[in-house]
């Protein structure tokens, strides 16, 4: 069948209606909002052919971020939320590449590289995935796999090739026509990768390639944006919620909502670092570690909110230990855990605090008691009367008592584990001139305090080493 002939049918059975190319709905969309009646109509009104053709007419079904741009481009980036069809738009757009009006008709592009983070991805999101080319692929157009070769073959003739973004050398030599990149955002060889691909992409009167990713403040992701030659499309997450299940969006807006990494994973919306930031993305992202270290000391601090309602601050709890050196200076420290709680009780807050401290094996409690005076240490107390207590008084603003303990970063001097997403957004925010964020940062407060206590003014005692893990 011939997709675009098949869809200007369909269109010119329904005069109502306007294409997605003009207009921001889709067909789709369109025919949902008009009455039964006419519904009724318009699948009645339809051929055999064009009925059975309908599912795979993506121009029909299509959401307008997910439409190529029309131009001379030679990069397309899809920015989108989780979840917005970002996928299903390389998928749909490799089809057209390689489709021609028959099965065995030659389309545009002849050889296509497929490139993932790893082949494993690559294969089980662009290839086998549920808005993969082969789910999204007619039977009479639907490519074989062929797995020892790690491609797609068309009756055609055309090819469509899977290659990892960590083994990058293996697009030296291959040369393409076309290329589909996926969450390039994420890649931990972007730079490589993507130069190598750009020495491959050499075939055809106009090789063009598109990116579909979730954004994240990398640097090959904004060059590659900043491009002359680059056009973008955009969508948030919600842009999809007809193929979502309304639970999910639920539960990331609870999350999420109003949050720095809710801004990038919803809305789709590429964060950078704010001017002055005392933690910036590369410094957090070279921190990370898959693996808890040995350590020689741990504590859980503690930053208590003023009250305990739903609106209210958080209450602040994070575990960190320290690996002790030779020196003070080749002291390190990992940040293991981010227990934060909002809008909890007393009660709840101090059970968290003492479930931490036992669960991490932790020498000792500090929180701060500018705000509850002698209720932190009661609270504490009516948990588990034997937990360590030290108590901390802030008597210099938050960014003061930050700027030292950014200092470590800046040094190499702490590591944090995977897992502490809402610290890290909230440690994005925190500039020399203040927080940009919302309300209170109660996560980077009770950091402060820990590291404080492990790294620039730790106890003279140093207990015997421990191993977690």
């Amino acid at each position: 069948m011939n997709n675009v002939s098949s869809t200007q049918k369909v269109w010119s059975q329904t005069p109502q209606l306007t294409s997605t190319n003009s207009g921001l709905k889709s067909g789709a969309t369109l025919i949902a909002s008009e009455t039964r009646e006419v519904q009724t109509d318009f699948i009645r009104s339809l051929s055999d052919g064009a009925l059975r053709a309908l599912p795979y007419m993506f121009d029909f079904w299509a959401l307008p971020h997910q439409l190529a741009p029309e131009g001379d481009w030679k990069t397309w980036v899809i920015l989108g939320g989780r979840g917005a069809g970002k996928t299903r738009a390389g998928s749909e757009w490799v089809r057209m590449q390689v489709e021609g009006s028959k099965p065995e008709d030659a389309g545009i592009a002849k050889r296509v590289a497929l490139v993932g983070e790893t082949f494993d991805q690559a294969r089980d999101v662009m290839v086998f995935g549920e808005s993969g080319i082969l789910e999204c692929s007619p039977p009479d157009r639907r490519p074989k796999w062929e797995a020892g070769k790690r491609q797609l073959v068309w009756k055609n003739g055309a090819t469509a090739k899977v290659y990892s973004a960590h083994d990058y050398e293996g697009l030296r030599g291959p040369q393409f026509d076309a290329a589909w990149v996926d969450e390039l955002a994420k890649w931990r060889k972007a730079d490589e990768a993507w130069n190598m691909l750009q020495f491959a992409l050499r075939l055809g009167d106009h090789p063009q390639q598109v990116v579909t990713t979730t954004p994240r403040n990398v640097p090959t992701l904004k060059r590659i944006m900043n491009s002359e030659s680059t056009v973008m499309t955009h969508a948030p997450t919600s842009a999809n919620k007809a193929n979502l299940a309304s639970s999910f969006l639920e539960e990331i807006e609870v999350q999420f909502g109003g949050t720095r990494q809710g801004r990038q994973e919803i809305e789709g919306v590429l964060i950078e670092d704010v001017e002055g930031a005392l933690w910036t993305r590369t410094m957090l992202e070279e921190a990370r570690v898959e693996k808890w270290p040995e350590l020689d000391r741990i504590v859980v601090a503690v930053d208590p909110p003023v009250s305990s309602k739903a609106d209210s601050d958080e209450c602040g709890i994070v575990v960190a230990g320290v690996k002790f050196g030779e020196t003070k200076r080749d002291w390190t420290a990992c940040v293991l855990a981010d227990v934060s709680l909002a809008g909890a009780s007393p009660t709840v807050w101090a059970k968290a605090a003492v479930e931490a401290f036992r669960k991490y094996d932790a020498d000792r409690i500090v929180a701060e008691v500018n705000q509850g005076g002698d209720l932190v240490g009661e609270m504490l107390a009516q948990v588990d009367p034997s937990v360590p207590l030290k108590a901390v008084h802030a008597s210099k603003g938050k960014v003061a008592r930050a700027e030292p303990v950014s200092g470590l970063y800046e040094q190499g001097r702490v590591k944090h584990l995977r897992g502490l997403g809402q610290l890290e957004e909230q440690m994005g925010l925190m500039a020399r001139d203040g927080y940009a964020g919302k309300g209170s940062p109660d996560r980077v407060d009770a950091l402060v305090w820990a590291l404080t206590e492990l790294m620039i003014r730790p106890v003279d005692a140093q207990p015997s080493i421990r191993t977690l893990g």
